[in-house]
């Protein structure tokens, strides 16, 4: 394990760095690199990490959520507020719902099995576009309308929908009584649970750095065990109580750098270089997930779906900004911002299948093609369209 460990960082330098150069994306590198060298391709790497990499690709997430949280801050949240709320639940229902009737009609399957394709696609995938949205607010790249921050908000809320509606549908698949309607009431719930949760969390370590002389590396190695027991109560509670842990854990170093700034940035500092391993980590993890025969066999009829899917995700986003002061172009942006998919897909892709639906197989191949397709030209397109289209560092 510990070689394949190392194979993974030093081919996964290498790649991300070969990318840059060619002005791509880093992490498409590795998400590749995954793919090639993963289980489904020359399989050089040790089964024990392919084990964990579930909880590996956890971790990796819940580091670049807690920088997303550390970069949020309370005056551009209120300048975006109702916008980022619409983000996160239209455009992820318009294009659940539009991929469930496609694949009735295209692939002629059930509407639950249908439903469950829907919310494995319509998520959007928080690894693609958290780094992307720092590195935007970082350059003030869309400052001045709040647009990075909006996006990052969205993105938190849209997963959080995207798996609570698959899970009503898997629900109904399984036979069980479960009300479609009573799960989707349970959204606000869970965004209220996990926020108030990881506010808790945050003034709980606050009090703590305040008693205790505690350094700052400890401070990260604290808030990273406190994070991921976070989304560990989740798993615990979800018979109870919903609860959105991934948004909790963004809350935490929300709540952390709101009330000591000083302490939110040096700590945001001291995250963005453990982020280098993990991202490599992350992507990799992803890539190895895919496999390439599985979305050659989705077809033309896979790419219609996928495409039929982001053109109702294109409206949804439009629809959660009107009334905004976006130009024409900075709209386009964040419709391909808001276009990837990856993490979701990998975690849930394949529970329709395990479950025994008949087409369970189609369904895992649709949402590899998905993460194939989406994530490589997403990123791509934010990258060149953030650039283009987004304004500089607002003055004020």
């Amino acid at each position: 394990m510990a070689a394949s460990v190392a194979l993974i960082v030093l081919l996964g330098l290498i790649s991300y760095r070969l990318f840059s150069w060619m002005r791509l994306p880093g992490f498409l590198g590795v998400l590749l690199l995954g793919m090639v060298i993963g289980p489904n391709g020359t399989d050089w790497i040790d089964e024990s990490i392919l084990l964990v990499s579930g909880d590996l690709r956890k971790i990796a997430l819940i580091i670049i959520l807690l920088r997303a949280g550390l970069g949020l801050h309370r005056q551009t949240l209120k300048k975006v507020g109702m916008p980022a709320l619409r983000l996160g639940f239209i455009p992820v229902v318009v294009e659940g719902f539009v991929v469930l009737l496609a694949a009735v009609w295209l692939l002629d399957i059930s509407r639950v099995e249908a439903g469950m394709l829907g919310f494995i696609i319509a998520a959007v995938s928080p690894a693609v576009i958290v780094p992307k949205m720092l590195h935007f607010i970082h350059t003030g790249k869309g400052a001045d309308k709040g647009i990075p921050t909006m996006i990052l908000a969205g993105a938190s809320i849209d997963d959080v929908v995207a798996i609570t509606i698959f899970s009503a549908f898997a629900g109904l698949y399984a036979g069980s009584s479960i009300s479609m309607t009573g799960q989707i009431l349970s959204i606000p719930i869970a965004i209220v649970t996990g926020a108030m949760l990881g506010i808790a969390v945050a003034l709980l370590l606050l009090f703590v750095f305040q008693k205790m002389n505690v350094r700052h590396t400890k401070k990260i190695l604290l808030i990273i065990a406190a994070s991921i027991l976070l989304t560990t109560l989740e798993d615990y509670l979800k018979n109870i109580v919903p609860v959105a842990a991934l948004l909790g854990v963004m809350a935490i170093g929300f709540v952390i750098y709101e009330k000591k700034p000083q302490l939110g940035i040096t700590l945001s500092g001291k995250f963005a270089k453990i982020w280098v391993f993990a991202e490599i980590l992350l992507f990799f993890l992803v890539g190895a997930e895919v496999n390439f025969l599985l979305a050659a066999e989705a077809g033309a009829v896979g790419l219609a779906i996928i495409g039929i899917g982001l053109l109702g995700r294109s409206l949804g986003v439009l629809l959660s900004l009107l009334g905004t002061n976006l130009t024409l172009k900075e709209k386009g942006f964040c419709i391909m911002a808001y276009s990837p998919k990856a993490t979701v897909q990998a975690a849930i892709g394949s529970v329709p299948l395990a479950m025994g639906a008949p087409a369970g197989d189609i369904i895992l191949t649709i949402a590899v093609l998905s993460i194939v397709i989406t994530a490589p030209l997403g990123s791509i397109a934010m990258n060149i369209m953030g650039n283009t289209f987004l304004k500089g560092k607002s003055l004020d």
